[in-house]
């Protein structure tokens, strides 16, 4: 009998309706029961302002995975999570009860119709590169540079770690 193969992946998780705060903690405790999946390091909580959106500030983390999911089949479970939460999506970047984003998968580039990774946008969000430094300071952004080389690019975006 074969042992499934685990891929190292890094979840994003935001919110910024209702109890954030408890959001963020739920959905890292439903990560630790997700099938398949072993939470390894969680970043701590960070207070952010939003961008490109409005409402509240945000509270983030970045948390690790090893997971014997397949990157779309790991999309699908975090969207499942968002929906336990009541998560809706009535426009690009609406405010949010909870966002979980797939990161990085292993050292996997991929480009889909519904995922894109590593996430498109983390190089430039200081909610997502501040934590992942913090558990995962020797990380590499596949077809990039180490993930250390976009602090200082989001030196001047306000994150608050709590």
């Amino acid at each position: 009998m074969s042992q499934a193969v685990s891929t190292t992946a890094y979840i994003g998780i935001g919110a910024n309706l209702g109890d954030a705060q408890a959001n963020v903690q739920d959905a890292i405790a439903r990560l630790r029961r997700l099938s398949g999946c072993t939470v390894g390091a969680v970043s701590s909580l960070y207070r952010t302002a939003p961008i490109d959106s409005s409402g509240d500030d945000y509270i983030n983390a970045v948390a690790c995975l090893e997971t014997t999911l397949g990157a779309e089949a790991l999309l699908q479970a975090l969207h499942g999570i968002e929906q336990a939460h009541g998560r809706e999506r009535p426009y690009r970047n609406a405010p949010r009860t909870l966002d979980l984003d797939l990161l990085l998968y292993g050292q996997e580039e991929i480009n889909s119709p519904t995922l894109q990774v590593p996430h498109p946008r983390m190089c430039e969000r200081a909610f997502v590169i501040v934590p992942l430094l913090e558990i995962a300071p020797g990380a590499t952004i596949p077809g990039r540079i180490p993930a250390s080389c976009y602090a200082s690019a989001v030196a001047d975006q306000a994150i608050t770690r709590l």
